[in-house]
């Protein structure tokens, strides 16, 4: 296949929303033009944002289902509780994984008031054949990073030349960080049977004549076995990927269900505190209420 019949680069712009406390996300995944990237079918760019010397990131207890739950920062810092009873300090540079499998529920906090914070949050659906494992939680303090073209990389997922991220999925996948300090110009090596997501988390970058601003997904088929992308000075690149996911998902809140049903009987459990969800120390009296299911 000729460059010239590629499928044409998608264009999706995040969707802006808030978590409260002033706290400005962008979502990219799911939007109506695209649910899903390979497995990824979650993402919002949180931040950047300094908050008011009284002000943090305070997310109540909330369930998931069938998915893995993946926190990578880039500033500031946030402890994570699950019900398993896992207490996690996420910090820049580093991943947080937590799969929920059969049920789990976590808050998360800024860790200290007035601090800054800038984030990636992603989803990733577990596949039919593992969706009901048992919950469990990772951290992982370091990713393979290195330098090449101008830039700094990371590689928060999955595999990329002679580096292999040390994440454990359960899908084909890739999560990519590159960030360009000055104006680069870059070659990204992809899987033909992967389709990719890239999003400028700062700055901007063109690909094939077209031009990004920061928080506008480009959607690539699968099919290409590189990509050569121009990178404004400053600019912080996100690229997932994977496998066309196959499996059918239904996601509704904060669940992942097989159907619509599903995710019903997900919300009456949780409402009716279950102890599919367990209890997240201390966050009992911050319990956020499921809205009605469509």
């Amino acid at each position: 296949m000729t460059e010239s019949t590629f499928p044409p680069v998608q264009r999706i712009t995040a969707r802006k929303g808030s978590l409260g406390e002033g706290m400005e996300i962008a979502r990219a995944l799911p939007t109506k033009e695209r649910r899903m990237i390979g497995a990824w079918c979650f993402l919002d760019h949180l931040g950047p944002l300094q908050f008011a010397p009284d002000g943090g990131l305070h997310v109540g207890a909330h369930p998931h289902t069938r998915l893995q739950t993946f926190t990578w920062m880039i500033e500031g810092e946030v402890m994570h509780r699950d019900s398993l009873g896992s207490e996690q300090v996420v910090r820049p540079q580093q991943v947080n994984l937590m799969t929920a499998g059969y049920g789990i529920s976590h808050t998360e906090d800024s860790l200290t008031p007035g601090g800054r914070i800038h984030a990636a949050q992603l989803w990733i659906a577990l596949p039919d054949a593992v969706a009901d494992q048992p919950p469990a939680f990772a951290h992982y303090a370091q990713v393979p990073q290195w330098q090449a073209q101008g830039c700094a990389w990371s590689l928060m997922a999955g595999s990329y030349g002679a580096h292999t991220a040390p994440t454990a999925l359960h899908s084909p996948l890739i999560g990519l960080e590159v960030l360009a300090e000055a104006a680069a110009t870059v070659t990204l090596e992809l899987q033909t049977d992967f389709e990719y997501g890239l999003m400028a988390l700062t700055g901007g970058f063109a690909l094939e004549g077209e031009a990004f601003v920061h928080d506008e997904l480009a959607y690539l088929a699968p099919g290409r076995t590189q990509l050569v992308l121009q990178l404004q000075a400053g600019t912080r690149l996100l690229v997932v990927g994977g496998t066309p996911f196959t499996d059918k998902v239904t996601v509704w809140w904060n669940f992942l269900g097989k159907d619509l049903q599903a995710i019903r009987e997900y919300r009456a459990q949780w409402e009716a505190r279950d102890a599919r969800f367990g209890t997240v120390e201390g966050g009992e009296h911050r319990r956020l209420a499921a809205p009605q299911v469509p």
